[in-house]
């Protein structure tokens, strides 16, 4: 599950305003962290977002997938797509970053 140079290029483009933002590869893709918190994983160029019980409905209503990294494994129901029109609006992005981080 490779993430493509210009696709992680862009997506930290899109959050360069959004402070504590860092990257680390894992399981062959990469994880995004804000002040050492993983809020994200980007696979085959697409973002999984973090969810919690009040921003999973969204998701959902969304028709967004869950995180399924690995075709033989189990899905991971706390990380769901995010839509690209999400991704290519920052201000909205970083929202969806905020709410997803919120205890």
């Amino acid at each position: 599950m490779a993430v493509s140079k210009n696709f992680l290029e862009y997506i930290l483009d899109q959050l360069s305003s959004c402070e504590g933002i860092s990257k680390r590869k894992m399981f062959g893709g990469v994880a995004l962290y804000r002040y050492r918190e993983v809020f994200a994983f980007v696979f085959d160029d697409t973002v999984y977002l973090k969810v919690n019980e009040t921003t999973k409905e969204k998701f959902l209503i969304a028709g967004a997938k869950p995180f399924k990294p690995f075709p033989n494994r189990p899905i991971i129901e706390s990380y769901y797509e995010l839509s690209a029109d999400v991704i290519e609006n920052p201000e909205k992005f970083i929202e969806w970053i905020d709410a997803s981080l919120a205890k």
